[in-house]
């Protein structure tokens, strides 16, 4: 040891660690979206790859934009967030291979109008081949392009081979979203390249962008049983230590739920029965655009949140929605009132009620709602205040992981995440909380083995589902109908 002759400092931890707060309720949304259209010059780049976007011009620049919802589920969402909610961020993958999911299309005739060739949408334009003695080049005799419709145009280049031709003979490949299939939303690992795919790079998030996923969501593919049933399974694990919830529709079409008495038979027969899961039933309509119930709720939460510092501890119903129509899968639309739209809360089902305050999300339940009646699963609002909570402990502590077990790392866990919850309670985002190091759960074998739990006691406030006044006829105010009468 050194030889010390003089006055010297050091530094100890501080004894109180401030909270990481996360991203309460990040959206994590899987779909197809039409990347040709994008200004990525590589359009493969953002094939099963994860994207966090902050405005609409970005979410549009990567994965490009059509209205064609039912073709490009994306985009539906990235309207809902951005153009509707203006809410931010949030991470995207798409799943629509262009070198995978296509269809060669037979060579046509396309007329040339004032030097212009319509080839029609979803042409893939490395793919036009253009037929001609000799054969048009592209550059020297046309060019290619997409207007603001998405569909492709041949242009004709001045004195070039097509400079006075009518029209002009074309084959080419149309990028083909119904060839993608459950399968490619589910997505696992690729054997071949080890790369993760579909709802399986959700493990991804976390460690690329230091963002905890908060709401998962698969607009037009949740309502099939087996998808919702992974994004279940993934929020309910996300890399081994943080959850979430997944965002869910029950189908409002053929084979679905039509009516709204036929929604929970089919939730019950499909098993969108978790606590980890938002069950929404059926669409909703603003205009000319439907959208998903989910993708509106997502949007929804995330506009609440913003307004309660990122706090999710207020249920998204009673709430507006972006929306002047109720609609099943057919564009019909659906008149429900109060006592239908609270059957299908009863049954763990939200849905949107045009009442008081006009349309409105309704329903606070989460999908595992009657079965499972505990305050902490069945409540939206504190499902997510304790993924919330839990998740905020996980990434404030992670830092003292593999320290000496002291006392002083006891006092030091206790005493911060206290004062967190103390803060909490003070602005009634809980209506209390406690973290204590119980001996009880803390056996001698636990500790020898490097284990140390911390019990933490938490109350966020319920909604207020049910308000009553009670009215009484009370007759003894007749005597002021007298003189002297009080």
């Amino acid at each position: 040891m050194a030889y010390n002759h003089g006055v010297y400092k050091s530094e100890i931890p501080t004894s109180l660690l401030p909270p990481v707060r996360t991203e309460a309720g990040l959206p994590v949304a899987v779909g197809t979206a039409p990347i040709h259209l994008g200004s990525a010059a590589d359009a493969a780049a953002n094939v099963n790859r994860i994207q966090l976007v902050y405005s609409y011009a970005e979410a549009v620049s990567l994965f490009g934009f059509s209205r064609s919802w039912e073709r490009y589920s994306l985009c539906e969402f990235i309207y809902s967030q951005f153009a509707l909610y203006n809410v931010c961020p949030c991470v995207l993958i798409n799943v629509l291979d262009p070198a995978v999911h296509r269809t060669a299309a037979e060579p046509a005739s396309f007329s040339i109008v004032d030097g212009r060739a319509d080839l029609g949408g979803d042409v893939l334009l490395d793919t036009v081949v253009v037929s001609g003695e000799p054969a048009p080049k592209l550059g020297d005799d046309y060019a290619l392009s997409y207007d603001g419709d998405g569909n492709a145009i041949l242009s004709v280049v001045a004195g070039g081979a097509l400079a006075s031709a009518g029209s002009v003979t074309a084959a080419f490949s149309r990028i083909d979203p119904t060839k993608v299939t459950a399968e490619d939303i589910i997505g696992g690992v690729d054997t071949e390249t080890g790369k993760y795919t579909g709802l399986e790079l959700v493990n991804s998030v976390f460690p690329r962008f230091r963002l905890v996923p908060g709401l998962i969501l698969a607009p037009g593919w949740s309502e099939k049983p087996e998808v919702a049933a992974v994004m279940t399974a993934k929020a309910s694990n996300v890399n081994g230590h943080f959850t979430a919830q997944a965002v869910c529709d029950i189908p409002s079409g053929a084979g679905g739920a039509g009516r709204y008495t036929e929604a929970p038979a089919w939730k019950q027969d499909n098993n969108y029965a978790g606590e980890r899961q938002i069950v929404c039933w059926p669409k909703v309509k603003l205009g000319d655009d439907v959208f998903r119930l989910s993708t509106q709720i997502v949007g929804l939460m995330n506009s609440i949140d913003c307004g309660n510092e990122d706090v999710p501890y207020e249920s998204p119903s009673n709430k507006n929605l972006q929306m002047n129509a109720l609609v099943n899968a057919a564009g019909e639309e659906i008149d429900l009132g109060p006592e239908m739209a609270n059957y299908l809360n009863g049954q763990g089902i939200v849905t949107a009620l045009n009442w008081v305050g006009g349309w409105r999300a309704w329903g606070n339940r989460t999908g595992c709602y009657p079965a499972n009646t505990d305050p902490k699963d069945a409540f939206i609002p504190i499902r997510r205040m304790f993924d919330w909570i839990g998740n905020e402990f996980i990434l404030t502590f992670w830092q003292k992981v593999d320290g000496p077990m002291t006392r002083r790392l006891v006092k030091t866990v206790v005493n911060s995440f206290n004062i967190r919850l103390n803060g909490l309670a003070a602005r009634e985002f809980i209506l209390g909380g406690r973290i204590a190091f119980l001996e009880s759960e803390n056996p001698v074998t636990d500790l020898m083995d490097g284990v140390l739990k911390f019990h933490i006691y938490v109350t966020p406030p319920p909604p207020a589902r049910e308000i009553r006044g009670i009215l009484e006829f009370d007759p003894n105010y007749f005597n002021t109908l007298f003189e002297g009468g009080a």
